[in-house]
């Protein structure tokens, strides 16, 4: 046995250690104990073939772990997971887990495939997506069932690695990626380059001009600066193949491999035998292009999942807590995942807030362009709510920390795009099947060419057979549109529009009615109270004392205008209060049932008629709030809002592409006719319960339109879910945010116009890259049949064909920042 490197991890073995496990039959030397713990696991599990494919040892022993995440135990410790996987169900059942991993190997769309269907047939296995474009993986499973360790195993039983996912994982990955990346290019170019300069005097030279001897001798030259080529810069494409073949299945490299490696071998036989043709140029140009053209795509791709890493980046790793405020105001550094709510810190100017709290202290302003989109930095004075992520500008603020960790506001938008690029739109896997039925056809289609071409040609059958195969692989069409949909969502995050759902640029850019919500959606949601009208045994002060205790638990901007309105009253006690959408709130106060809402949900409590001067406040256009209780009417609240100052021009140029705008909303039809005739909307819809909404737009859709609905509240949930593509505005309650498949994060409609042209120009790029990828093909085909491409030719077509999809799609983000 030898005790030269450790055979786990590659590291020098210390005097005096002397530990071994048997892999394959051999004693192989470890270097410590945790390598020997490792590998006797790997060996366990059955998954010995680790060490026999391995292309490369872990750096160090720290990496070594995991490297191999297959078959360790680490990976399902409670503790370990806490970064990177969630626990999902209510309380009675909490078996459900969904880690967030990052796959290392990935190299085309049937990658993506291949570990979506091979870990789905795991028992246990609930739910795997995979996004091309980030890498990530969002894998369900059943902790009764399956381990986390069983799947990681998995993984690296069909030659990938998973990796638990964060942002400087994610980061070192793309690094390393384009470091490898760069080097094989560099080897095929130089390579090229070389045997280029030998075959360019075999062409030119004349009948006699160079003798067989020094013909030879260029051949051998070629030979051996194309080895490496062969062996190094195209040695993705053969293990990707091999894999594939031995998993019965056929991926993008295959026809590939099958190219490179035919016309390497006969150009090899045709130097060892002096006879035949070679083709080493051609096979290098082919190695390099294609590289270049990946090279340029991986860049591309990872530019365009650049929104999500950057928001993944923004917390700070460490944060200044205040000892014991206000008593003690020294400063201690902690680390930001530390803080507890209830915690008091420092925020410097230039420092970026740790965790979503409130000011209690201090003057500023924070900077949110990141998070919302919106460039104008946001004032911020005590009582204000400060997001965790968003950068102190101008003085130091005092930050009373309300939510920590998973629980912020930064946290639930980086789960939402995750949740967005993990799904597959429909459209993507139409692409996908396409172009998995595409391959295989193809290499039906070569065999018959070159069978074809042995018979008219037999010195040209090779290469034209190469050609076909290369030529026409359908690297293209399976970049058309994912590459597209993630720029768009990148581009619309940046502008303050969050896409939540894969389907939605889609849908958003297909939409033919834009139906809105009024409060906090059209208006500004700042709503105030603007008069009482006492009606029975409470005075002014009480009966609004009264609403705001109701009100007490309420999101609705309605129910904040009442709470604001009697901050400075003690409020009365309430019990039993139930909430029902679209109508109001119903509690018992004193003995006796009480509701706040609507007109007829109070009316129906106890069914006494409305006296005149009632009638008036009501018929006076604004938002009327009705207070009662078993005996009678108590009082009426008038509430009002302002329409956005941008809404008019944003319902303008909606309906200048074309587009139906409507107006539903729940409130009386004289407040919601009075923002809609600010905002020249004619079609309008008031007095509507969630039902009713639902309904309406289901009756839409019913007549063929395609809805978007943009809504905000409890009460929109319903129809946020019914329509076709739905819209959140970014300050509406929780449920909405989850129901919606977008969230304008802004709340500025300005940025909702602006993600409609930049989903309508992905819709149109993505046409234009399928358009392009079946035309390309259907041209090339013939032309590869017939002769007329050559190898390198062939090469270049097929790189340059997926390079033009891909810097079509960069045009998105030129579109979106215009």
């Amino acid at each position: 046995m030898s005790h030269g490197n450790c055979y786990h991890c590659g590291q020098s073995v210390p005097t005096g250690v002397d530990l071994a496990v048997a892999i394959d039959g051999q004693a192989r030397a470890m270097c410590c104990g945790g390598c020997q713990a490792v590998a006797q696991a790997i060996v366990a599990n059955g998954l010995a073939d680790y060490y026999r494919n391995r292309d490369a040892l872990p750096n160090s022993p720290r990496e070594a772990l995991p490297e191999i995440a297959g078959g360790l135990q680490l990976f399902d410790h409670a503790d370990f997971q806490k970064s990177f996987v969630r626990v999902l169900g209510d309380a009675g059942d909490r078996s459900e887990r969904e880690a967030s991993l990052i796959l290392e190997g990935i190299t085309c769309s049937a990658c993506i495939w291949l570990n979506e269907q091979h870990l789905a047939r795991l028992g246990g296995v609930t739910s795997v997506d995979i996004n091309y474009a980030t890498r990530r993986a969002r894998v369900r499973w059943d902790e009764r069932l399956i381990k986390l360790s069983d799947i990681l195993a998995a993984i690296a039983a069909i030659g990938y690695r998973a990796h638990p996912y964060d942002p400087a994982k994610s980061e070192e990955l793309a690094r390393k990626e384009r470091r490898r990346a760069l080097w094989r290019l560099f080897v095929a170019g130089f390579g090229m380059m070389q045997v280029m300069m030998y075959a360019v005097p075999l062409y030119l030279a004349g009948d006699g001009e160079m003798t067989p001897e020094i013909a030879q001798l260029l051949r051998w030259a070629s030979l051996v600066l194309t080895t490496p080529v062969v062996v190094y810069s195209a040695a993705p494409f053969f293990r990707n193949s091999w894999r594939d073949l031995r998993l019965r299945r056929v991926g993008m490299d295959v026809p590939v491999a099958l190219g490179i490696g035919a016309a390497f071998t006969a150009s090899v036989w045709a130097t060892l035998t002096a006879s035949g043709e070679v083709y080493f140029d051609s096979v290098t140009m082919f190695v390099f292009f294609l590289l270049s053209g990946r090279f340029l795509e991986m860049t591309a791709r990872q530019r365009a999942v650049s929104v999500t890493e950057a928001l993944a980046k923004l917390m700070p790793v460490a944060a200044r807590r205040v000892r014991a405020y206000p008593d003690n105001r020294e400063v201690e550094q902690v680390l930001a995942a530390d803080l507890q709510p209830g915690d008091v810190v420092l925020v410097r100017p230039g420092e970026t807030v740790p965790a979503d709290g409130l000011v209690i202290e201090g003057e500023s302003s924070t900077d949110e362009a990141v998070l919302t989109g919106e460039s104008v930095p946001v004032s911020k004075c005590p009582g204000a709510v400060v997001t965790g992520g968003a950068v102190n500008i101008e003085s130091p603020l005092l930050v009373e920390v309300k939510q920590v960790g998973e629980a912020t506001r930064l946290s639930a938008i980086v789960r939402l795009m995750e949740r967005a690029a993990a799904e597959k739109p429909r459209i993507v896997e139409l692409a996908d099947r396409i172009a998995s039925r595409f391959i295989i056809a193809l290499l039906f289609l070569a065999v018959a060419v070159g069978i074809t071409w042995l018979y008219l040609d037999p010195a040209k059958a090779l290469w034209i057979t190469v050609s076909v195969l290369v030529v026409t692989c359908p690297c293209a069409l399976s970049l058309a549109t994912p590459v597209a949909l993630t720029i768009a969502s990148g581009a619309m995050a940046r502008a303050g529009l969050l896409v939540t759902r894969s389907h939605a640029v889609e849908t958003l850019a297909q939409a033919t009615h834009f139906v809105f919500d009024k409060t906090g959606t059209l208006t500004t949601g700042r709503m105030q109270l603007l008069e009482v009208l006492p009606l029975g045994e409470l005075d002014r002060a009480r009966s609004l004392a009264l609403a705001a205790a109701l009100e007490g638990a309420s999101e609705h901007p309605i129910g904040a205008a009442l709470r604001n309105a009697a901050a400075d009253r003690q409020l009365p006690a309430v019990d039993s209060l139930s909430n029902t959408p679209g109508c109001g709130i119903g509690a018992r106060h004193g003995g006796r049932s009480v509701r706040l809402g609507r007109v007829d949900y109070v009316l129906a409590l106890h069914d006494q008629p409305l006296p005149e001067s009632a009638q008036a406040l009501i018929a006076g256009g604004d938002t009327v709030v009705a207070l009662g209780d078993e005996a009678g009417w108590l009082a009426l609240f008038r509430i009002g809002d302002d329409p956005r100052p941008e809404a008019a021009a944003m319902v303008a140029a909606l309906k200048a592409k074309g587009k139906q705008v409507v107006l539903l909303s729940g409130d009386a039809l004289p407040a919601v006719h009075r923002v809609a005739q600010a905002l020249g909307i004619e079609e309008v819809i008031a007095g509507a319960s969630p039902q009713a909404k639902h309904d309406y737009v289901r009756q839409l859709q019913a007549s063929g339109a395609v809805v978007a609905m943009i809504g905000d509240g409890v009460n929109d949930a319903p129809v946020l879910a019914q329509a076709q593509v739905s819209v959140a505005m970014g300050g509406g309650s929780q449920l909405a945010r989850t129901q919606a498949d977008l969230v304008l994060l802004s709340e500025n409609l300005d940025h909702l116009l602006r993600g409609v042209d930049v989903a309508r120009s992905s819709l149109r790029v993505i046409r234009q890259n399928l358009l392009w990828s079946f035309a390309y093909n259907l041209l090339a085909l013939p032309l590869a049949m017939t002769g007329f491409v050559t190898p390198w030719m062939a090469g270049i077509g097929m790189s340059g064909s997926s390079l033009l999809v891909v810097l079509n799609s960069l045009r998105l983000q030129r579109a979106a920042a215009s």
